[in-house]
């Protein structure tokens, strides 16, 4: 069972914390949070956009994509149109997804996230906002993955539209702004269905669009060595999309999973799930 904390945390329960905790914490100046992380299991906090398509497992609006528990908040203002755009959020939109990450921790989340990854414009306004951590997309992820590429191979995006991925976005995220970019416009039913918040979705032809997406991103840059989706909606298609192009694919579960889910587990002295294995495939 979890530990809750009183608004007033007194100076000899933080006493008994370090003195429990202290090697694994790091002595006291590894603070009372972490202390509290031992001995809570991680709580991810999703802020949702306002949509009404479906979200199979892998999704991050699918639960069973999380190996821990998930607690979901609506961000009323947040449609796919007002947030998948090449110009600048409004900042009482953003005020809503600060407003909404707050209430999320209120309710024990320790870890924050979006569903969509064209909020990485806001992520270090949110952040400052916000108490925990937060990852607001997967394109937070490109400059430690081209890091890890050999010399003349780089990353590459697939994002849901490319024609509103911009530079603005790609900066925000640390990424060069020459990032190759294929999108799902073109497509015959994912785009659609997400764009119009369809209620049914075929998953076979949502995947065709995925492949057919990576391989134009292939075609079109030889010099490709890995790709991350920008879309929390492409993860139940990433290993599909990988053993097509024969390169690793990154994503949001995978970047939260072995990121930030798999340190609290290692503090709590338990084995994560394994690499690849934080998005369900079911």
């Amino acid at each position: 069972m979890g530990v809750t904390l009183s608004p007033v945390k007194s100076e000899a329960w933080e006493s008994i914390l370090f003195s429990q905790f202290a090697d694994s914490c790091g002595g006291p100046a590894g603070g009372l949070e972490c202390a509290m992380a031992l001995l809570n299991p991680p709580v991810l906090g999703a802020l949702m956009l306002k949509t009404g398509f479906p979200r199979p497992p892998g999704d991050v609006g699918n639960p069973a994509t999380w190996p821990c528990r998930c607690l979901y908040k609506v961000v009323e203002p947040a449609s796919v149109a007002a947030v998948v755009t090449d110009q600048t959020l409004p900042d009482s939109l953003v005020d809503a997804f600060a407003e909404a990450g707050m209430a999320l921790v209120a309710e024990g989340a320790t870890l924050l996230t979006t569903s969509c990854g064209f909020l990485v414009t806001a992520q270090e306004d949110l952040q400052a906002r916000l108490p925990v951590p937060l990852v607001t997309s997967s394109l937070l992820q490109i400059p430690t993955v081209a890091a890890g590429l050999p010399a003349g191979r780089r990353v590459g995006v697939i994002t849901f539209d490319s024609r509103r991925l911009s530079p603005a976005h790609l900066a925000a995220a640390g990424a060069p702004p020459d990032t190759p970019v294929a999108g799902l416009e073109d497509g015959r039913e994912l785009h659609r269905v997400i764009a119009q918040d369809l209620p049914d979705l075929d998953s076979a032809l949502a995947e065709a669009d995925v492949l057919a997406a990576g391989r134009a991103l292939a075609r079109d840059h030889p010099d490709l060595g890995a790709v991350v989706l920008e879309c929390t909606n492409l993860p139940p298609y990433r290993a599909a999309l990988s053993a097509a192009l024969g390169l690793p694919v990154y994503d949001l579960p995978g970047l939260i999973g072995e990121k930030h889910l798999a340190a609290a587990y290692q503090r709590r002295g338990e084995n994560p799930p394994p690499p690849g294995d934080w998005a369900v495939q079911k």
